[in-house]
C-alpha cells in the first residue's frame, strides 16, 4: 500500500514554493541547505513540524474554498484568484476528449482535493468526472467527512481505488515525489499501472547526473519547520521514465514559480512533465 507506508503527506502539503526571483533571496521565502548522502542524515538535520496544527490549517482553508468563501487554496494559503497549472489542466481535458468526455483521475498525495477544486470550473463541463485522491488515513477520513461531492472521493491506497467503480485513465503527482524517502519506488509503481497519461507537476529538478538531498526550511512567519527534500537530476528522471515505457510528451515551468535556492545560490527549478505511454 503506497500511501500508508511511503507518503509523508504533511511534508509535501506545506511546501510553500518560492516566487520567481530576479535578485537574491527575499525575506520570508522557503530556502534549502545541504547536500546529504542519505535521507536519514537529512532527517536528523531537520527540526520537524507540528503536524496536528498544520493539518487543521489545511482543513480550514479547504473548507473555505468548498463553501465559496475563497477562490483557491494551496498549502493552506488562501487566494482571491485561482492560480492554474494550465499544462496540467490541458492534459486532463485532453485525456477526457479521448475518452468520450470521461475523466477518471488518480490524484496521488492530493491533500484534501486541492487540484480538483482548483480546476472544478472546467471539470464541471465534462459529462463524467471521477477524482480519486489517494492519501494517508487521517486525510482520507477528513476528506470523506468534509470534502467529498459527487465527483471527488478519497481512498486509503491505490489498490482500493483500482477496486472501485472508477478505474483511472490518468494519474497526477503534484508536488509529492520530492518529499518521499523512496520516490523512484513510488514512481515505478505508478508507471506500472500502464495508464495512457501521467502528469508530474511541481517537481524540483537540477542539472547534472545525480540527485541531491537537502533540507527545506520554512520561515517562522509561515510556520517553523524544516524537513528533507529531494532535488532530481532532470536527465536521470527522464531516462528513468523512458526506461519504464513512457515518453515525455511535454515539459513545462511550474505555475508556482521556477527558481529555488540551495545554500544561497539559485541552483534548481520546479518543473512539470506530461508523460505518455509509448505505443
Amino acid at each position: 500500500m503506497i500511501a500508508g507506508k511511503t507518503v509523508n503527506v504533511l511534508l509535501r502539503l506545506l511546501n510553500l514554493k518560492l516566487i520567481r526571483i530576479q535578485h537574491g533571496i527575499p525575506d520570508g521565502c522557503v530556502t534549502f541547505t545541504g547536500d546529504f548522502r542519505t535521507w536519514t542524515e537529512a532527517l536528523n538535520a531537520s527540526n520537524g513540524y507540528d503536524a496536528p496544527s498544520i493539518l487543521e490549517k489545511v482543513h480550514d482553508a479547504a473548507l473555505k474554498v468548498k463553501s465559496g468563501e475563497a477562490a483557491y487554496e494551496r498549502d493552506s494559503v488562501l487566494f482571491e484568484q485561482v492560480e492554474y497549472s494550465w499544462p496540467t489542466l490541458a492534459a486532463l481535458l485532453w485525456v477526457a476528449s479521448q475518452n468520450s468526455g470521461e475523466l477518471s483521475v488518480l490524484d496521488f498525495g492530493g491533500s484534501l482535493g486541492t487540484t480538483y477544486y482548483q480546476n472544478k470550473r472546467f471539470l464541471d463541463v465534462l459529462p463524467r468526472v471521477h477524482w480519486g485522491v489517494v492519501e494517508q488515513a487521517h486525510f482520507v477520513e477528513m476528506g470523506r467527512r468534509d470534502m467529498e461531492d459527487e465527483q471527488l472521493n478519497f481512498y486509503y491506497s491505490i489498490e482500493k481505488l483500482l477496486r472501485s467503480s472508477f478505474p483511472p485513465n490518468i494519474a497526477l503527482l503534484s508536488c509529492v515525489l520530492q518529499y518521499l524517502e523512496n520516490p523512484y519506488k513510488v514512481l515505478s509503481e505508478i508507471l506500472a499501472l500502464n495508464l495512457e497519461v501521467i502528469v508530474v507537476d511541481i517537481l524540483s529538478v537540477i542539472e547534472g547526473d545525480c540527485d541531491r538531498i537537502s533540507v527545506e526550511h520554512v520561515p517562522p512567519a509561515i510556520y517553523e519547520a524544516s524537513y528533507p527534500a529531494w532535488f532530481f537530476s532532470k536527465s536521470k528522471f527522464i531516462q528513468f521514465v523512458q526506461s519504464k515505457g513512457y515518453e515525455v510528451l511535454e515539459e513545462f515551468a511550474a505555475y508556482v514559480g521556477e527558481s529555488l535556492f540551495i545554500d544561497g545560490e539559485e541552483k534548481a527549478n520546479d518543473m512539470g512533465f506530461i508523460l505518455r505511454k509509448r505505443k
